[in-house]
């Protein structure tokens, strides 16, 4: 089909809820992107973070493959391999203690939040009314009726009302706002280390360890959304390792499974039995398929790889700075998530520039294009993509 057949199909047939780019992607390899014509895009979008081992990836084709004809789906109700061997890779690669798998970031968020609300049902009892959740001022923990509440960004909030009750958001990086907030009906805070759709904002060090220790003195739970920034995406297997911290639990999604729908939460020896059969489900968590695709991600980010990661990052963001644009406010972020926060430009205006020179960018925030490509693109192909955005930004692009 040519991109004129898809669009109008889409048109015809699909609620429209998304302000897509005027682009239909019909193959990949690495992390170049081709239209049915064969248009090529250098992309540094990756899916929104999900296509963690890029496109045309044989060795993970093959494993979902070889999944698929053994065993597509069986549901909860039975044991099967994939996911008890991906959940002892989580196990072994984090140091927690155990992990429930979701369908995708939201309802790993969900059952995050189910969790923490138990624990303190459990320990503390109904009558006290511990249930409240801390969040943070620009975060976002997914669409959800109840991840929507947690979400702290108002943008987000029009039109759903009312909202599953029991959060309350406060500043980032304000540790008096943290402590004054933490009252008695205080059951968790939960957090992103970077603030992806917020901006690329990261929080910092400091903070994130004296909220942990707050939370550790008043047996409040601190919950981790690691939905964008873990599976390597910082260079680090998960952020919290650059901060010093371990969480009582933390979320996933996004490229756990390669660009399979795959989700879920890693609990600490503290909370890994606090949800019992019948608290918590999902029919598709750990399916066979996706499990084999994780299981297979995870191979190929060993050590090495995560160094690459990191190396990446590192490159682009020097790149980024030595170009003296003054459009540029500043280039923020860890690895292979990378803001660039713009002056006196609109990000959606240059990420619809980028495209139609063949870079596909993100934006977040309000002022901020950001970037989270393949975390396996090639230097080949990140110099193509910075050409092309350079260019743009100076102007010599229309």
């Amino acid at each position: 089909m040519t991109t004129n057949e898809i669009k109008k199909l889409d048109n015809e047939n699909v609620i429209q809820t998304y302000a897509r780019f005027d682009v239909a992607i019909d193959r990949g390899e690495g992390a170049t992107l081709y239209s049915p014509e064969g248009k090529e895009y250098i992309d540094f979008s990756s899916g929104i973070g999900v296509n963690s081992i890029g496109y045309g990836n044989k060795k993970w084709a093959d494993a979902i493959y070889a999944q698929a004809l053994k065993l597509q789906h069986v549901s909860n109700l039975y044991y099967s391999e994939p996911y008890a061997r991906l959940a002892e890779t989580l196990i072994k690669r984090t140091g927690m203690k155990s992990v429930f798998f979701a369908n995708a970031g939201a309802d790993a968020n969900e059952g995050m939040i189910k969790l923490a609300r138990k624990y303190s049902f459990d320990k503390y009892g109904k009558d006290r009314g511990r249930s409240t959740i801390i969040s943070l001022k620009q975060s976002f923990h997914g669409r959800t009726i109840t991840t929507l509440a947690a979400t702290g960004q108002d943008v987000f909030h029009n039109y759903f009302f009312p909202f599953t009750e029991g959060f309350k958001h406060i500043l980032a990086n304000d540790i008096e706002a943290i402590k004054c907030e933490m009252t008695d009906d205080v059951c968790a805070v939960i957090i992103e280390f970077i603030q992806g759709e917020g901006g690329v904002l990261p929080l910092d060090e400091n903070y994130v360890k004296e909220v942990s220790h707050l939370c550790s003195k008043h047996d409040i739970l601190l919950l981790a959304d690691e939905v964008q920034t873990g599976v390597g995406r910082t260079g680090t297997l998960f952020a919290f390792e650059q901060y010093g911290i371990v969480p009582d639990v933390l979320s996933f999604a996004k490229g756990i499974a390669g660009g399979l729908p795959l989700g879920g939460f890693l609990a600490n020896e503290k909370c890994k039995a606090v949800l019992v059969a019948g608290t918590h489900a999902t029919t598709f968590g750990g399916n066979p398929v996706a499990a084999a695709g994780a299981i297979e991600v995870f191979r190929q980010l060993d050590e090495k790889a995560l160094k690459e990661v990191a190396e990446k990052g590192e490159y682009i963001e020097k790149e980024l700075k030595s170009w003296n644009i003054p459009v540029i406010a500043e280039v923020r972020g860890k690895g292979l998530m990378i803001g660039i926060s713009l002056a006196d430009m609109t990000p959606k205006e240059i990420a619809q520039k980028c495209v139609e020179n063949g870079l596909l960018i993100l934006t977040a925030g309000t002022d901020a294009l950001r970037m989270l490509p393949p975390l396996t693109i090639s230097y080949e192909e990140i110099n193509k993509g910075l050409k092309i955005l350079k260019a743009i930004l100076k102007g010599t692009h229309k």
